[in-house]
C-alpha cells in the first residue's frame, strides 16, 4: 500500500506551558502555507534555554497532549524519549526517517530567536534541511535573518509561557490564555506555584 506524503511543519519548544499563541501559529501555518500536518515537539531540555527546574518534562508533555486533543495537530515525543539536550538538527533527521514528508519539512521559529540562530547546533545544515518559517513574536516588522526563510503574517499576541508562569505564581488570571484542559491541569497539579 502506497503511503501518501504530507506537507509537514514542526513547532518545537519548551511549552512550559503551551498556550493559545502556540495553537494560533499552528492554525496560521495551515491557512497561509497549506501545511497538512503540524507537529508539536516538546523539548526535553531546550538547548537555548537550559533545564527548567519548575516542573517535570512529563508534565509539559501531558499539557501539550491535552492542548492538542481534537485540534487536528499532532504531538511527537521524540525529544522526550531521546532525553538530554534537545537539538533540532537531530529531531529533523528523526522526523524525516519516520514520516512521509512531501517536499522539505517546515520548521517554525519566533523572531525572538533569529539573533541566536547561528549558534544552534549545525545551524547551516539545519537551514538546508528545512524550510525556515519565522513567526512574529516581538516585532511587527520583518527582522533581517541571514538564513533562507519566509515570514508568516500573524497577529502579535502578547502571551508568553514565562508570563503565564508568573501569573499563576502571583494568583493572577490566566484562564483563556491556555486551552481549558491545560488550565485545569495546571490548577489540579498545582504547577508553577513555587516558581
Amino acid at each position: 500500500m502506497r503511503v501518501m506524503k504530507r506537507k509537514t511543519v514542526i513547532i518545537g519548544g519548551s511549552f512550559n506551558p503551551i498556550h493559545i499563541g502556540h495553537l494560533y501559529i499552528a492554525a496560521e501555518l495551515v491557512n497561509q502555507l497549506g501545511y497538512q500536518d503540524v507537529i508539536f515537539i516538546p523539548a526535553y531540555i531546550a538547548a537555548h534555554k537550559g533545564a527548567s527546574n519548575s516542573i517535570e518534562p512529563e508534565e509539559r508533555l501531558a499539557m501539550v497532549r491535552l492542548a492538542l486533543s481534537g485540534s487536528g495537530f499532532f504531538l511527537d515525543d521524540c525529544e522526550m524519549r531521546r532525553g538530554g539536550v534537545s537539538y533540532t538538527i537531530l529531531t529533523v533527521q528523526d522526523i524525516y526517517e519516520r514520516r512521509p514528508i512531501d517536499g522539505k519539512l517546515g520548521f517554525v521559529i519566533g523572531d525572538d530567536l533569529i539573533s541566536g540562530f547561528h549558534l544552534w547546533k549545525d545551524a547551516s545544515a539545519l537551514a538546508e534541511k528545512v524550510d525556515l518559517i519565522v513567526a512574529h513574536r516581538e516585532s511587527v516588522e520583518e527582522i533581517p535573518f541571514a538564513f533562507p526563510h519566509r515570514y508568516i503574517s500573524n497577529l502579535l499576541l502578547p502571551i508568553s509561557s514565562s508570563d503565564i508562569r508568573r501569573r499563576v505564581k502571583e494568583g493572577l488570571a490566566f484562564r483563556f490564555l491556555v486551552p481549558e484542559a491545560v488550565f485545569t491541569y495546571i490548577n489540579s497539579h498545582k504547577l508553577y506555584r513555587d516558581v
